[in-house]
This record gives C-alpha cells, sequence and structure tokens, in this order.
C-alpha cells in the first residue's frame, strides 16, 4: 500500500504551518513513533523517514534539525543501517540508542558489545557544564530513565566529549557543541523517563529554535485542504464508518471537505459488541447529523473465518471482505464512488508494514496490510500520520460531542481478534456477553475515567469447574484492562478487587459456556493491548 502524507499536495497554507519542522530518521525502533508524537506535544510538526533516504532528499525537506531513532541492529553488523551523513547539513542532530551509536561509529568512535546490558529502568548521573540539552537538570543527580542497549560506546568521535553516565559507568549522553550534535544513550521519548521530554524540548526549542506552532487547529485547515486537492471537485467518497473515534473524525473531516459528495457506510460484520450496531446509528443520527448506509453482513464475515485460527489470516479475510462489501454498497447506491475514506492512524501503520526502515511487523492491520490489490476506489485517509490522542484533540477542534471523542480504542477486525481460535457464531455471542459484563462493571467504577480500553478475551481452552455439584468442562474468559497514552506502550491496570470479583461471578453465573476467568497482567511491550 503507497504511503501518503496527511496534507500532500495541499494549499499554500501548509507551508507556514509546517515551516518550523524536525526530521526522525527511523533505524528500526518501535518506539520511533513516540519520537514523533514527544515532538508534536511540543507544538513542531515532524516526519519520519526511513534510514535510507538519500541526504539530497533530507536537505531538500529543510529540516531544523534531525533525529535518529533507535534500533534492533548493532552497528558494527554486516548490513547495520546507517545515516547518510546528515551532520553535513549545518542543522543539529539528536542520536537516541541505536542512533547515538551510529553517529559515534560513522564520525570516528567505538561501539563494542557490551560486557554489562542496560535494559529496562536505570539511573544517568548528569556531569558538571552537560550542555544545552541538560541546562535544567543538576550535576550529579541520578535521573531515572529507561535503557534498551546492549551495545555501548566506548571511544568517543574526535569533537564530543561525555555529559551523562550509568550508575554501571557506561556512557549515557555525548555532545559536540559547537556542531549541535548530541547523542542520548537511553529513550527520552517514553513514559518511563520523567523528564525525557524536557531534553526533547531542549534539542526542538532551544537548540533547534522551533516556536512549537504546531496545531490541530492549523493541522484541521491543511486536511480540509488536502482532502479537496485530492478528491477534486466533482469525486465521492465512500466514508467506511465504525462508529469509533478514527473514523468519525475522519467522516467530519471529509463532510467539511466535500459536503454531500460524502457518503458514510457503517457495516453489521457480526463481529461487534453488544447492540452496538445499534448504537453506532443512534450516535451518527445524533451525535454527528450525517446520513448513514447500515450494510447487514454478518453472515458473509462469520462464513469467510470458518476454520481460521491464524490472526494474520483473520485480519486480510477480514480486509478483503470489507473492500467487497463497500464495493457492493457503492454498486446498490447506484453512484460512482471515486475514493474509500479510511480512519488509518500513524500506530497501525507503524505495526503493519515497513515501511519507514528495517522496523519489524508485529501485526497487519485489517485497513493497512490487509486490504487487497483489486481495490477500485483510491484510498483517503487524512489521519493516517496521527496518534490516538491527536485524533482526539482533532475531534474536539471539529466541534465532536466529548463524549463521542472519548470512546474508548475497538480494533477494525472487531471481535474476531478477541475470540482467540476459530471464530464461530457461538464463541461470538460467548464473548459478547461476557465483555458486556467487563464494560459494565468496568464503566461503573469511577476509576475507569483513567483508562486507555477494557474488554474480555475468549481463549480457545476449556478448563474443568463445578456448578452446583455438577462437572463444567467450558470455555475461560480473560480479562483486559491498560492505562496508555497512545497505544504505542501500555502497562495493565490495577483494577480493585471488588471489581475483578463482581465482574468473575457476573460471568460465570450469568454466560452458560464459560466457568473461569482470568486477568490479565502483562504490559506492552511485550506484549500487545489485543491478544491477536
Amino acid at each position: 500500500m503507497p504511503t501518503r502524507h496527511p496534507i500532500e499536495g495541499n494549499a499554500p497554507a501548509a507551508a507556514a504551518l509546517h515551516s518550523e519542522k524536525l526530521l526522525v530518521l527511523d533505524f528500526g525502533s518501535q518506539y520511533t513513533m513516540l519520537i514523533a508524537r514527544r515532538l508534536r506535544e511540543l507544538g513542531v510538526y515532524c516526519e519520519i523517514w526511513p534510514c535510507t533516504r538519500s541526504l539530497a532528499d533530507i536537505a531538500a525537506f529543510g529540516a531544523r534539525g534531525i533525529v535518529l531513532s533507535g534500533g534492533p541492529a548493532s552497528v558494527y553488523d554486516p548490513g547495520a543501517p546507517a545515516t547518510p551523513p546528515v551532520w553535513t547539513l549545518g542543522v543539529p542532530v539528536l542520536g537516541i540508542c541505536y542512533g547515538m551509536q551510529a553517529l559515534a561509529h560513522q564520525l570516528g568512535g567505538q561501539v563494542v558489545a557490551g560486557t554489562t546490558r542496560e535494559y529496562g529502568p536505570a539511573r544517568v548521573h548528569v556531569e558538571v557544564a552537560a550542555g544545552a540539552l541538560f541546562a535544567a537538570f543538576d550535576a550529579g543527580v541520578p535521573e531515572p530513565v529507561w535503557m534498551s542497549h546492549g551495545d555501548t560506546v566506548r571511544e568517543l568521535p574526535p569533537g564530543f566529549r561525555a555529559v551523562a553516565h550509568s550508575d554501571g559507568g557506561l556512557l549515557a549522553a555525548m555532545a559536540d557543541d559547537s556542531r549541535r550534535l548530541y547523542g542520548l544513550q537511553f529513550h527520552p521519548e517514553v513514559v518511563h523517563t520523567p523528564r525525557g521530554t524536557e531534553v526533547l524540548a531542549a534539542f526542538a526549542l532551544a537548540v533547534c529554535g522551533c516556536r512549537g506552532s504546531w496545531t490541530m487547529e492549523g493541522f484541521a485547515d491543511t486536511a480540509v485542504a488536502a482532502i479537496r486537492a485530492q478528491v477534486g471537485p466533482a469525486g465521492r467518497v465512500l466514508c467506511a464508518l465504525s462508529g469509533g473515534v478514527d473514523s468519525t473524525v475522519t467522516a467530519a473531516l471529509l463532510h467539511r471537505a466535500i459536503g454531500d459528495r460524502l457518503t458514510c457506510v457503517f457495516v453489521d460484520n457480526g463481529l461487534l459488541r453488544h447492540e452496538e450496531a445499534a448504537e453506532v446509528e443512534r450516535l451518527f443520527a445524533e451525535g454527528l447529523g450525517l446520513p448513514l448506509v447500515t450494510v447487514h453482513a454478518a453472515d458473509r464475515f462469520v462464513t469467510a473465518l470458518a476454520g481460521v485460527v491464524d490472526p494474520e489470516v483473520k485480519r486480510k479475510r477480514i480486509g478483503s471482505l470489507f473492500i467487497d462489501v463497500f464495493d457492493d454498497a457503492a454498486q446498490a447506491s447506484g453512484q460512482t464512488f471515486d475514493f474509500l475514506g479510511q480512519g488509518t492512524l500513524y500506530p497501525d501503520v507503524i505495526e503493519s508494514v515497513s515501511w519507514q526502515g528495517p522496523s519489524v511487523t508485529i501485526k497487519s492491520h485489517h485497513n493497512v496490510g490487509g486490504l487487497p490489490a483489486r481495490m477500485r476506489m483510491r484510498l483517503v485517509e487524512p489521519l493516517r500520520e496521527l496518534f490516538k490522542d491527536e485524533v482526539r484533540r482533532l475531534g474536539r477542534t471539529l466541534g465532536l460531542p466529548g463524549w463521542l471523542v472519548e470512546r474508548q480504542p475497538f480494533p477494525g477486525p472487531g471481535l474476531a481478534v478477541r475470540v482467540l481460535g476459530e471464530v464461530t457464531a457461538t464463541r461470538l455471542e460467548l464473548l459478547r456477553r461476557a465483555d458486556a459484563i467487563v464494560r459494565a462493571e468496568i464503566e461503573a467504577w469511577p476509576g475507569h475515567r483513567d483508562l486507555w480500553q477494557w474488554f474480555a478475551v475468549l481463549l480457545p481452552v476449556q478448563s474443568v469447574g463445578v456448578m452446583g455439584d455438577q462437572r463444567t468442562y467450558e470455555a475461560c474468559c480473560v480479562v483486559r484492562a491498560v492505562t496508555s497514552q497512545d497505544g504505542m506502550t501500555a502497562d495493565w491496570a490495577d483494577l480493585p478487587r471488588d471489581v475483578l470479583g463482581r465482574i468473575g461471578r457476573r460471568v460465570v453465573n450469568e454466560v452458560r459456556g464459560i466457568n473461569r476467568v482470568a486477568y490479565d497482567v502483562s504490559s506492552k511491550p511485550p506484549a500487545t493491548i489485543e491478544w491477536e
């Protein structure tokens, strides 16, 4: 699927909006998107490009500064990714983790496999007169950070000095102040580095001279202009509407851009939660006032998933069938649609395809890696490079009601990726009933507002139980609840014991076919939020 930028080909207003920008070069880290997110939180526009882009392309982009991301390789390995000599462009450069090692290695330093590896929580000690990135830090005071490396810079390249070390004495930060080149061995972009945003702010604002002028208000204007430019004066768009935040904001943007040349289609695919189809129809009528076409296709989707247990196959079949359903809906309407509008987000892209460098594919999203090549409609995806929290802010900017933009995420493939193993109508109904109880009990707890997501998962296993002195051999349900800021990383939520107790009692008592309830206490990483 080709890469598209959400403001590609837009009006001159985009140039003003992006007059101050940074460039992140991706070396394959799953945290690369977090770097971009942190910079955008500072009001600084940035793009992510693969580390393989040419120096000429990078120079033509006109960034005020360049960030080199982390990555899974070792710089001394054959075929390890390298960056063009961006330090020759005269703009500040910040290398993070692998990015720091690549900077050191290519400028004449030495990177070796460490005798001591640093993974997870660590502490760093900033040196006296550490320079621009640590101007607000006290020398010698240990600062908590997040590390994830086995290699270390043993010899600094010419012109650099050490500005921080870890508890273990390993180099944690380096600087060449005259050339404005910097390296961090720790990850300032993750929430586990409490003062990481301060370091990134020092680089983006103080060193690179950005003012933080990129806002969702500006994005909305340029996105609307981009949609009009892409769709043209007569093009029609069929918007794939799930009722979730992403597709709803997409629909609102499209409607602002092209008005009644937009048709929103909601597919009741049989993979939705309890009474969700009716809820989506009500939300659209009351919350947006936009016309909605509903297609009932539960039998088609459940039939297509018969016998499928591999989650990647599930996602691809669902993505392919969605396109068929949308094509059928377009033909049934008697109108010609040139474009399919989707609520694809940045995390969908990074977890689906390795288009930004040597990153590892985690899973194909049904609306990215799962789309077939036979599509007749072209894609318009105005949110493709936004994070979830940015989409929520954009929704408020567009005037959408708060209760709508704050809805918790729900995967595009729906319950198909929460019914582990084969998807059948019977197993879907088991999960639907259990999930309704999980959501109701957690939503009744005041602390649920601090959660990112909460739901039930049905395992493909059965276990022995006892009910009314009778032996049972029934399914197991798992409760999943996490806290997160962006969905790229997450921690399991420490739900109150009484909440979990009520969930367990209600599920086994009210859902015939489930006799055991478990709670998921894994974080992302190493797990993902969804189980498939």
